[in-house]
């Protein structure tokens, strides 16, 4: 079976925002019906990360992860970045501080120097400098060396929690250097912290035996193109999904439409955050692009998923050039969304400007991780010598409340959780694997002190991040109860099935690890999708003649309790195991699972599928 064409190019941002640098090759998005016998496995992400080594035989095809956006990181100097206070704004671009950011500042608020607002619905941000030429992923071999230095320091004076094949080697790491998610239901609830178990609201069913509630049809989408359909939510009543530049809400039993929302063009990022009211936010295209290209992703949309509307449309600019944003989240009731060019939120509610980029800083916020807290990740400094600064802040006023200084030359961060603060990073590369994680940073939001830092070789733990650009884009972590959740790498197993994996728990305080494991069985793999209250809701992946299940493990005993149980069909089974959780979406609530794809393209099998929603039959 062929791999559908690759997505779209995305072209660098307009203006002066700098020459984009070693550009990551265009994935392939994930075909339709994986087969019966296992392909073999596509390629990861190519950002300058080895390739994947190969699943042992047997295994279940790994589809490639989604591509991130093209638009270029510069590899000069960040442009100026900061937000407007409450006051009115002082003289354009006048300093009443010290450059935000500069190594031994305190964190302060956003708004400490006057800045300026967004007359709706744009704003003007500050153009930035062009990056130099021959800027790239390099970083310069002194650094490397310094790095790798520190990360064998610390290993050899903290020692590394490793686990792998059902082994732990007794080594622990407290160096003193957030599909995961915050833990909650898929509403945007979060999990219990604290290091105690609390009881999660997910109900056993009495027959965990599931049938198919309804498929959503893949959109039609022109020969040899593919077009990004992220998002996917749930409320009580509703799923709702992106489509081909619109938004459907589907009845959760029935699959009948509720409501559609058109866009001008397609949808490029979408929060994994809701309101308790139903509210979430979206990035996309202002208009539908050519073939194999895009319109770029300017368009910024609250979206009121109870009522089936569109809440309002803003676009930012730097200069006379609309700002493609790389990343959206939402926390409280602010929508932040985060580029190259700097961050900015608005209220979720009325779309007001609530914070925005200041003129004389010299760092900018990458992007966001949301849910329970707001905590931007921040880039300050040039190229081979950058600093990313973790801050928790305010969702309302911008307030810088903690800060946590990154040690220098880590280029790329990802938030894992937001409550409690879990970032991952590829320290120097060294987790070789293409999944964005060498080490877990456990940070506390209060006082922005280290906790501990945990060691997660790439040939040991399956988890991913992608914190180039999509800075909350990380799958197969879950962290509630003071915990991390993390799977292990697929290993041999006993039985007939060949291979399978665990679940290992660390704790966050610590760094060590707790002593609890989730074994998924003979031939299943086992992914942490959310937390429920103190529980862990995982995804097992089937073997090649059962259907997938999905099981709570609770968070003081680690007992697993089966919720559902997918038909071993094998047609079902096909549309299932094409929309595994490495590379679709999974959300799981009271007895129902809704799995769908991310990318939409042209095929030549007639019974794809866009989403397929199962449910509990007793």
């Amino acid at each position: 079976m062929t791999q559908p064409p690759p997505p779209p190019n995305q072209p660098p941002q307009e203006g002066g925002f700098g020459a984009p640098q070693d550009q990551p090759p265009q994935q392939q998005p994930p075909g339709f019906g994986a087969p019966q016998t296992p392909p073999a496995p596509a390629p990861q992400p190519g950002y300058g990360y080895p390739q994947a080594p190969q699943p042992p035989q047997g295994a279940p095809a790994t589809p490639p992860a989604p591509p991130q956006p093209g638009y270029g990181y510069p590899g000069g100097q960040p442009g100026p970045y900061g937000n407007a206070p409450a006051t009115p704004p002082g003289p354009y671009g006048a300093p009443a501080t010290p450059p935000y950011g500069q190594p031994g500042q305190q964190p302060g608020g956003y708004g400490q120097q006057p800045g300026y607002g967004f007359p709706p619905p744009t704003v003007p941000l500050q153009p930035q400098a062009a990056a130099p030429a021959g800027g790239g992923r390099r970083i310069n071999p002194q650094l490397a060396i310094i790095i790798a230095a520190v990360v064998a320091i610390a290993l050899i004076v903290g020692g590394g929690v490793l686990y792998a094949s059902g082994k732990e080697d007794g080594k622990t790491d407290t160096a003193s250097s957030s599909g995961g998610t915050d833990g909650g239901d898929p509403k945007g609830g979060t999990g219990g912290t604290g290091g105690t178990s609390s009881k999660g609201s997910e109900k056993v069913p009495a027959n965990p035996a599931s049938e198919v509630l309804f498929q959503v049809p893949m959109p039609k989408v022109a020969k040899d193109d593919s077009v990004v359909v992220e998002g996917s939510w749930l409320t009580d009543e509703v799923y709702a999904k992106s489509g081909v530049a619109e938004i459907v809400g589907y009845d959760v039993d029935k699959g009948t439409k509720s409501w559609s929302i058109k866009l001008p063009g397609p949808v490029c990022h979408a929060s994994r955050h809701t309101t308790e009211d139903g509210k979430t936010a979206v990035v996309f295209q202002p208009r539908m692009p050519d073939k194999n290209s895009s319109e770029g992703c300017s368009q910024i949309a609250a979206i009121d998923l109870a009522a089936g509307k569109k809440l309002w449309q803003k676009t930012a600019t730097s200069g006379d050039q609309p700002i493609n944003f790389d990343n959206v989240t939402v926390s409280a009731n602010t929508v932040a969304v985060g580029s190259t060019s700097g961050g900015a939120a608005f209220d979720l509610t009325t779309g007001k400007a609530l914070w925005t980029p200041k003129p004389t800083d010299s760092c900018y916020d990458a992007g966001y991780g949301g849910g329970a807290k707001l905590v931007a990740v921040r880039k300050c400094g040039q190229y081979g010598a950058r600093q990313l600064h973790i801050q928790t802040i305010d969702p309302k006023s911008g307030k810088v409340l903690s800060e946590y200084k990154m040690t220098q030359g880590i280029e790329y961060a990802s938030v894992v959780s937001t409550d409690p603060l879990v970032v991952a990073a590829d320290v120097g590369d060294a987790a070789g694997d293409g999944s964005g994680i060498s080490d877990f940073f456990s940070i506390d939001n209060k006082t922005g002190q280290l906790r501990t830092r945990i060691s997660a070789p790439g040939d040991d733990y399956a988890a991913k991040c992608d914190g180039i650009s999509r800075i909350e884009d990380c799958s197969g972590i879950a962290a509630g109860n003071d915990r991390l959740y993390v799977p292990t790498e697929e290993h041999d197993s006993t039985g007939k099935y060949g291979s399978t994996n665990e679940i290992v728990v660390f704790d966050l305080a610590t760094g060590k690890q707790t002593g609890q494991r989730g074994d998924a069985g003979d031939g299943y793999t086992i992914t942490p999708l959310r937390m429920d209250g103190g529980n862990v809701i995982a995804y097992k992946s089937p073997p090649y003649d059962k259907g997938g299940q999905v099981v709570s493990l609770d968070g003081g005993t680690f007992k697993e309790t089966k919720l559902l149980e997918n038909p071993s069909d094998e047609t079902i089974r096909g549309v299932e195991t094409s929309m595994l959780p490495s590379y679709a979406e999974l959300l799981y609530s009271q007895g129902r699972l809704f799995m769908s794809e991310t990318f939409a393209s042209s095929s030549s099998y007639s019974d794809e599928y866009l989403a397929i929603a199962f449910g509990a039959t007793g």
